[in-house]
This record gives structure tokens, C-alpha cells and sequence, in this order.
């Protein structure tokens, strides 16, 4: 008899006919796993002819506990009342159902899932990049860029880039970050003191305004101009730069 055929070099050597083995046997055991598992995992809670529970602890349409009632009869009353029957605990002894209109409760959770996002503040920082010598109108527009920051609510980290024979004159950068501090404190604070990182100098600005007080004066002051273009019977007209602007999110501005 011929010995079996080796693959390998070295110390260690399989038989081709026991790798492939190996191989067919990992993959019964995988489709075989998929199998009994059933699929993905559905997140939808199971309702109607889909719970497979010989009773249930049954709440009414109004919130009112009507007790442990046989499954069959939760599903009679949900078709007397033209209503689905809905697991809403399905670790309990026995699990918790309700009657509802399932379709429209989706419908209802969908729409405040939406609301909660509409009105969910992200901290954001932004970064305004700075050299000591800056050109005073470009210092302006840098400002201009800061206050616009910190009036939406949004953290501005502040970057002194200091090149050359620049970074032996650390207090020009910390004169100018204070200068731009004194600018803008009607508006926002130091939150981070100015400090010396390798070649640069930074500071952190934290507004005064929250986040979500910010969007909500933003939501109003728009939902205002909307009105007056409809009081001058301006419906037809496309949005002013102004209204553009105020919607848009803010880009991060070059360096200078």
C-alpha cells in the first residue's frame, strides 16, 4: 500500500487527505450552527400567531391588567377588539402581552425616535489655527469664525503654530490668545489656559450658550423669518443667503 501523499516542510507534515477532511467537517459544523440558530436575530418584538407561549399575562388596550389568560384566548380578544396582540416582555414568567395597534405604534416610536434625534446635541470642537504675527484683517476673520462657532454652541480649540526663530518668543502667541479671549468673552470662556505643545501653543474656548439652547434660538429665529416672508406674501421666494447660512453646518475655515 502507497503511503499517503505529505504537503509541508520542516518538523511538521499533514496528510492531504486529512486536511481536506478537516476543511468538509469545519464547514458541516458551521451550516449546521447557522441552521439550528435559525438566522439573524430579529430585534422585532414577536406579535399575533408569532408567540409560541401556552399563556401570556394580558394588558388591555388602556393599560388595564387583565391577568394570565390562555394564549388562545388573548388572541380571541385581540381579534374581538380588531387589535394585535404584542409580547412587550418576552423574559418574563409568563411573558407580558398587550393589545395595541401594533402598525401604528411603530409608526409613533419611529416618529419620536426622529424628534429625539432632531434635538440631540453633539459636543463639537472646532479648530481655529493662528500664527503670532497675523495680519490684523486676518485676526478679524478669524474672530468672525470664533464668535460664529461659539454662538452654535460648539467648543473652539485655538492653535498658535509658532515656525522658526518664532518659537523662542513663546509670548507673542500667549498675548494674542489672550487678546482673542478678551474678544470674544462676552460669548464664551477659557476653558483649557493657553499651553506649549512641541511647537505649538493651545488653548480651549467653551461657550457660554448650551448646545441645545443655541439650536433651539436658531430653530426660532428661522421659523421667524419664515413667517415674515409670509406675511409680505413672499411664499414663491427661494431662502435669503442669510437663512442658507444659518443652516448649513459650519466649515472649518484655512489656515492662515
Amino acid at each position: 500500500m502507497e503511503p499517503l501523499p505529505v504537503i509541508g516542510w520542516g518538523i511538521f507534515y499533514a496528510p492531504k487527505l486529512l486536511v481536506r477532511t478537516h476543511r468538509r467537517n469545519a464547514a458541516v459544523r458551521q451550516t449546521a450552527a447557522w441552521c439550528y440558530r435559525g438566522g439573524s436575530i430579529s430585534a422585532e418584538p414577536r406579535i399575533n400567531d408569532r408567540i409560541r407561549v401556552p399563556e401570556v399575562r394580558l394588558v388591555g388596550p388602556s393599560g388595564e391588567q387583565v391577568g394570565i389568560v390562555p394564549l388562545a384566548k388573548a388572541l380571541e380578544l385581540a381579534q374581538e377588539y380588531d387589535l394585535d396582540l404584542v409580547e412587550v416582555a418576552a423574559n418574563a414568567r409568563p411573558p407580558v402581552c398587550k393589545l395595541m395597534d401594533y402598525g401604528k405604534f411603530k409608526y409613533e416610536s419611529a416618529m419620536k425616535a426622529r424628534e429625539a434625534r432632531k434635538n440631540q446635541a453633539h459636543t463639537v470642537i472646532k479648530e481655529m489655527k493662528l500664527r503670532p504675527k497675523i495680519d490684523p484683517h486676518d485676526y478679524d476673520t478669524k474672530k468672525g469664525h470664533v464668535v460664529r462657532f461659539l454662538k452654535q454652541g460648539d467648543k473652539v480649540k485655538i492653535t498658535i503654530m509658532f515656525r522658526g526663530r518664532e518659537q523662542s518668543r513663546p509670548e507673542l502667541g500667549y498675548r494674542l490668545l489672550q487678546r482673542l479671549a478678551n474678544d470674544v468673552e462676552d460669548l464664551g470662556f477659557i476653558e483649557s489656559n493657553p499651553k506649549q505643545d512641541g511647537r505649538n501653543m493651545i488653548m480651549v474656548l467653551g461657550p457660554h450658550k448650551k448646545k441645545t439652547e443655541a439650536m433651539a434660538e436658531a430653530r426660532e429665529a428661522q421659523a421667524a423669518r419664515k413667517a415674515e416672508r409670509q406675511g409680505r406674501g413672499d411664499d414663491s421666494a427661494e431662502e435669503s443667503p442669510a437663512d442658507a447660512d444659518a443652516e448649513a453646518p459650519a466649515e472649518e475655515p484655512a489656515e492662515a
